[in-house]
């Protein structure tokens, strides 16, 4: 059976080292994992021309919304995010799954955030996904207690550099049944920062360089910047040297792909097995 991530620039994805670790891991010998330059326009053909050994795709940058378009099945999750991150194909059958939120729940819920005021940095596929992950953590939910729904509130507030661009967001808010703010605050470094003031949690779904000019959280704040190589992003340095706590995208990065890897195959990831071989990559990187 074959798998692979695709996306665009594809090369410095760590997904092969995580997937080939599992499948090695749970004995599916023959099973094979790779990494293919992919964009926008390239991916319905791709999708098109596969055959029946492959068990599925990891998709990234920019691929997490036209995904939807090439699914003939969209999860309920998937669809409330309107983004996905994986394609499970099965018999010619293929369904859009969305993995990035359980990875930033899991990475979160291990880092101890459990409630408070939450500030997510930019508006694409990513901080959709992290909408609906800090949905299932008691974000974004009524802040009366007795409203019934048995989430402790917790404001969001989104930042980003043009409101009038964060349509889809708005749109995913509304599916996921939250009302985040939106500010352009992200355009003035000064005001981000005091945005970030006091929150509980900071995520920042910024990719590579677009976050280096702001200054992170302090003490209180715990801080996921999805961000990982190279690591660790200015930013998050300097949230670490003002005390805050700090979460790399390789927790994500690793928890996403253990639901992948069930999706895939049925099996549970192999969660040491995967977090060994992820290590292993990172120190040999250096």
């Amino acid at each position: 059976m074959r798998a692979a991530v695709l996306g665009s620039p594809v090369a410095h994805s760590l997904s092969p080292v995580l997937h080939t670790a599992a499948y090695r891991a749970l004995c599916l010998d023959g099973w094979r994992y790779d990494r293919h330059e992919c964009d926008e326009a390239s991916l319905p053909g791709f999708v098109a021309g596969l055959g029946p050994e492959w068990a599925g795709l990891s998709l990234t940058m920019p691929l997490k919304r036209v995904a939807l378009h090439v699914a003939d099945e969209i999860s309920p999750l998937a669809a409330a995010i309107g983004a996905a991150n994986t394609l499970v194909l099965s018999g010619g059958h293929r369904t859009a799954e969305n993995t990035d939120a359980t990875g930033i729940v899991t990475a979160l819920r291990d880092a101890g955030v459990s409630g408070g005021r939450a500030v997510v940095l930019g508006a694409g596929g990513t901080a959709q996904a992290c909408l609906a992950a800090l949905r299932e953590l008691g974000f974004g939910g009524s802040p009366d207690a007795s409203a019934g729904d048995g989430r402790g509130g917790g404001e969001i507030e989104v930042l980003v550099r043009d409101p009038g661009r964060a349509g889809d967001l708005r749109a995913a808010a509304d599916r996921i049944g939250i009302s985040p703010t939106v500010t352009s605050s992200l355009a003035d470094p000064a005001r981000a920062a005091e945005s970030m003031r006091d929150a509980a949690v900071v995520v920042s779904t910024l990719p590579r360089g677009a976050a280096d000019g702001l200054t992170g959280p302090g003490a209180g704040t715990v801080l996921l910047d999805v961000v990982y190589a190279p690591w660790p992003t200015p930013f998050a340095a300097t949230a670490a040297a003002s005390g805050a706590r700090v979460v790399g995208g390789l927790e994500m990065l690793l928890h996403q792909a253990v639901a992948q890897v069930e999706l895939m195959t049925g099996r549970p990831g192999p969660v040491a097995e995967m977090r060994a071989a992820l290590d292993a990559a990172v120190a040999a990187r250096g």
